[in-house]
């Protein structure tokens, strides 16, 4: 061979090892173009913006349940558990302001008994074993999976998220716990021994004595609490000026399945919840965690850290300015980081940095 055919050989064989040592490039996390977020209608099926009801079967037979989607994103599909419990989807609407532009897509969901769905008035069903097997019914009719499903809880719903974790957390691609400690136990005593001393001595011991009675629907309670407790540690403005949507939802509250579950009292659990812990088991959560928390919640930040340490991929989100619905009172925060959390799961990355 000759020189130059030899130094051609030499130059081609190096051009092919430097192609061949060159990395794969990552698949792309860039949120779908508009025509992909918002597909065309399938024209040859009745089309009801983006809602389906979802047949489950339970211990009283078969009943509906009411989701919602919003867009289209194969790849990454935010599901949405309402606090409470008892509450409805609809106090998420503000997301709408939010995760469309960023590519999520959203699916609303009423749990049993709540807002557009069912509710059989029955207090045996009032479950969380129950309602976690309905999750897994609604993950299974809206056919999502570990390759796109993310489950968000908040309140009530971080209870469930985290409970149908810790059974199903192989059909999970990220779980996010919002504003709920993962022991009740553990939030009685916050209520007890902190934000109970911030109140004025006066305005508790009213609020005590009321509670002792168990006159919980005396109107002068919420009276106390509207403006002491649920304007300092559940969403912080005036009352009066609390969004529509907070409003709406709450104006729908199933009282049957909040006093079940939860009990009348606003401090502390005296329901079925009462002894519900899960904090020695959140180290067998495997999927990417985020756990957000905020300074002025009803549940303890500090607790709320302490999730993301003892996970195997957390990562904590403390709003300096939130409460129990941080989603509202320190939206910039909260949804700058969810949707950072979010992306970084979608690129595969286990835990985040905020």
């Amino acid at each position: 061979m000759s020189h130059k055919l030899l130094a051609a050989a030499l130059l081609l064989i190096s051009l092919l090892a430097a192609a061949c040592s060159q990395p794969t490039p990552p698949a792309t996390t860039e949120a779908p173009d508009l025509t992909s977020y918002f597909p065309a209608p399938d024209t040859t099926q009745l089309q009801t913006g983006g809602v389906q009801m979802v047949p489950i079967n339970t211990p009283k037979g078969r009943l509906n349940v009411w989701t919602k989607r919003i867009g289209h994103n194969p790849r990454l599909k935010l599901l949405l558990l309402n606090g409470g419990p008892g509450a409805t989807h609809e106090y998420f609407e503000c997301m709408e302001s939010f995760l469309p532009r960023e590519g999520v897509e959203i699916i609303y969901y009423d749990q049993l008994g709540c807002g557009n769905s069912d509710n059989p008035k029955d207090t045996s069903m009032w479950s969380l074993p129950r309602y976690v097997e309905e999750v897994e019914q609604v993950r299974q009719a809206l056919r999502l999976d570990s390759s796109n499903f993310v489950l968000l809880g908040h309140s009530w719903g971080g209870i469930l998220a985290a409970e149908y974790a810790l059974k199903y957390q192989q059909h999970l691609k990220g779980l996010i716990i919002s504003n709920m400690m993962m022991s009740i136990p553990d939030y009685g005593k916050y209520a007890e021994e902190v934000l109970a001393p911030q109140f004025k001595p006066e305005v508790l011991k009213e609020i005590r004595a009321i509670e002792a009675r168990k006159d919980f629907q005396n109107p002068r309670y919420m009276e106390l609490l509207l403006p002491n407790f649920y304007a300092e540690h559940i969403l912080r403005r005036p009352p009066a000026e609390w969004p529509e949507p907070v409003n709406r939802s709450f104006a729908k509250m199933n009282q049957s399945l909040y006093v079940t579950m939860q009990g009348p009292s606003e401090f502390g659990v005296s329901g079925k919840l009462l002894n519900w812990n899960r904090v020695p088991d959140l180290p067998k959560l495997r999927v990417p965690v985020l756990s957000i928390g905020g300074k002025y919640d009803t549940m303890d930040p500090e607790h709320m850290r302490m999730v993301a340490r003892k996970v195997q991929h957390g990562t904590a989100l403390i709003c300096p300015n939130g409460s129990h619905m941080s989603f509202y009172d320190d939206q910039p925060t909260y949804m700058r980081g969810l949707t950072k959390w979010l992306h970084a799961v979608d690129r595969g990355e286990k835990t985040v940095e905020l």
